[in-house]
């Protein structure tokens, strides 16, 4: 049985979230509430809990003042419980490991979607891995495991390629992330140059945060970071991060490539979906793409990661010892998507390398 803590200043937040998880069969024992954050460590302390809801804006201490005073003392799982803001990604930078938005039915978003939202990252953090920001590397994890030496010939597992006649062989660079991924996906990217390639990221995330997180890497990368619109070109120097709340696919563009950004139906379970991404990768691009897939839980991704490296791509995954939750990309491994299985710390100089020899 999961222990878990509740710290929100805000009465309603408390009643929703103890209600989802004491009257929706979740296998959780809330132990405690607390409104501040020196209540909530003075709680856990005593409780030893294994699993922390957290509100980010509380009074007296910040929860990303809390955050920085628990996890390395108590490195467990915290769940941000957290309206439309900012500063959820200051929080998972200090090492919350997912996050899910206040019910706001002015906005569409229903106590019964929050609900549902709340319960799969209940799973998601209950098979989580806590980083701290500070820990040091794994020395274990220092290497790169080459899976195979190089991904298969190009064969028929899709239809021919879309790209025009006299399309330049462009690279493009697809990523997609879950649970943890915000901080990896930031691992990853923030030392490409400006003129790398042309990135498309597809990260789980609501609606609204999405903005938000492109704003966020585009103030620390030295490439350009935007949300996708639907038409965007695909041009070294930019990445295009997919909207929350759409699907986002590659389609050709005269001699290169542009996305798609439109309404669809969830796949596995997620708008938007990594394998939406990847499939359309694997069909137009090919052998001109790198796969990156990194921390999440489920399988989004593989089987996109898969058609990709059957049509010529090279893929990388992210490793277990790095990820947050090891789901997606063990997935993908398990299957054979993978050509080679990295640490976080070196999966960006991975891709620059392979670019290089392109």
């Amino acid at each position: 049985m999961i222990r878990a803590v509740i710290c929100d200043d805000e009465d309603a937040a408390l009643k929703i979230i103890t209600y989802s998880i004491e009257n929706q069969g979740i296998p959780i024992e809330i132990v405690g509430t607390a409104s501040d954050g020196k209540e909530a460590l003075a709680l856990i302390k005593k409780e030893n809990p294994n699993m922390v809801f957290l509100d980010i804006e509380m009074p007296g201490m910040s929860g990303i003042d809390f955050l920085k005073q628990l996890l390395p003392v108590h490195p467990i799982p915290v769940i941000l419980v957290s309206s439309l803001n900012l500063r959820v990604f200051d929080a998972l930078e200090a090492g919350a490991v997912d996050f899910v938005r206040k019910p706001d039915e002015a906005n569409g978003l229903s106590k019964e979607i929050f609900l549902s939202m709340l319960r799969s990252k209940l799973m998601v953090a209950a098979a989580s891995h806590v980083h701290l920001p500070s820990a040091p590397a794994d020395p274990q994890a220092g290497g790169i495991r080459k899976v195979s030496s190089l991904p298969p010939a190009r064969n028929t597992f899709l239809q021919k390629p879309k790209i025009p006649l006299g399309a330049s062989p462009e690279t493009v660079i697809a990523i997609g992330a879950s649970t943890g991924g915000t901080e990896a996906i930031l691992e990853v990217v923030k030392n490409f140059p400006a003129d790398t390639p042309g990135v498309v990221i597809t990260q789980h995330m609501p609606a609204g945060f999405t903005a938000m997180y492109a704003e966020r890497l585009n103030r620390i990368c030295k490439m350009e970071v935007r949300e996708a619109k639907n038409g965007d070109r695909i041009r070294k120097g930019l990445m295009l991060l997919a909207p929350g709340g759409l699907q986002m696919r590659v389609v050709p563009l005269g001699n290169s490539y542009a996305v798609s950004v439109q309404e669809g139906e969830k796949v596995n379970g997620h708008r938007p979906s990594v394998d939406v991404l990847f499939d359309s990768v694997a069909l137009h691009v090919r052998e001109h793409a790198i796969g990156v897939l990194l921390t999440g839980m489920g399988a989004d991704g593989a089987a996109g990661l898969l058609r990709m490296r059957k049509n010529g791509a090279y893929t990388i995954g992210q490793d277990k010892n790095s990820c947050v939750v090891y789901g997606m990309p063990m997935e993908a491994h398990k299957i054979g998507a993978v050509c080679q299985q990295c640490p976080l710390n070196t999966i960006g100089q991975t891709v620059l390398a392979r670019v290089s020899l392109r």
